[in-house]
């Protein structure tokens, strides 16, 4: 399987968000993918695995999930609902100038710009609020891109409201704009590069800091060690690995970056509770 793919959107002209229904036939199929975007997904008539940063999880139908901007996702359907019917995702893309011009341009929108500070490591709606809202996210792609973008603003209020959707991920990147924070910096490097051994000099170059002030910026930010913060980055990838192709568990430990595989073996029991063997074993069953 490949390093997460960056996804370049579908492009609308007369209208700021973009969107796509999918409806498949087969299955959904892993693609591990990220993009700068905050993506909000409806998946229905599906059950499968779901795949954001390093969270692993199942989904059914009625999923509603907001996913941060660079966040490694996708989903792996094991089956359908109804056997007669597609998969379906529905899937509404929201970039960082829209937020800060349109959402931030507007103090009534304020719970909608705080939703999506809550998003960054992904927020998971569940599928009793995901069906509530299920004919009002169909209605998007039936109506004019006005109406649709009031509709759009509907749903983030109600989900805004929504103080118990859960974190999916333990990592997760801010989303800055060109004028980036030390940490962002740091963590966007440590993103694209994280099978390659940790070098902290060179993160404290990135930074602009001393290796000590690095560290202390580091776990102020994230509340945890780089090192720690790369082990996940790394299992996570494993996990989606390890459930979604056959791929042999060595080559897997080396393509996430460990040249040791009993190291690799320790470092996953650590964040799993299991060795990579039966968590693979538990998604087969």
């Amino acid at each position: 399987m490949p390093r997460p793919y960056i996804e370049k959107l579908p492009y609308c002209p007369d209208s700021s968000l973009p969107m796509l229904e999918r409806y498949l036939d087969e299955s959904i199929p892993f693609a591990w993918h990220h993009h700068p975007e905050y993506e909000l997904t409806l998946t229905l008539n599906s059950t499968g695995q779901r795949f954001v940063g390093d969270h692993v999880g199942d989904y059914s139908h009625g999923d509603l999930v907001l996913v941060g901007p660079n966040l490694p996702h996708t989903w792996s359907s094991r089956a359908k609902v109804n056997e007669a019917q597609p998969h379906v995702a529905l899937v509404v893309w929201f970039r960082q100038s829209w937020i800060d011009g349109f959402i931030g341009g507007a103090v009534e929108l304020n719970p909608i710009r705080r939703l999506f500070g809550r998003a960054a490591a992904g927020l998971s709606f569940g599928t009793d609020i995901g069906n509530a809202l299920r004919e009002r996210f169909e209605s998007l792609f039936a109506t004019d891109p006005a109406t649709r973008l009031i509709t759009v603003l509907g749903i983030l209020l109600d989900l805004a409201e929504r103080t118990h959707a859960r974190t999916l991920s333990s990592v997760a990147l801010p989303a800055t704009g060109d004028s980036r924070s030390r940490i962002d910096r740091v963590l966007r490097h440590l993103h694209q590069d994280y099978v390659r051994p940790v070098r902290i000099g060179r993160l404290a170059e990135i930074a602009a800091l001393s290796e000590s002030g690095l560290h202390r910026m580091f776990v102020k930010h994230t509340r945890t060690t780089v090192s720690a913060y790369v082990a996940r980055l790394r299992i996570g990838e494993a996990c989606a690995r390890l459930s979604g192709t056959d791929q042999p568990i060595a080559r897997i430990a080396a393509d996430v970056g460990y040249d040791n595989l009993a190291n690799f073996n320790r470092q996953f029991r650590a964040l799993r509770g299991m060795t990579p063997r039966d968590y693979r074993s538990s998604f087969r069953t």
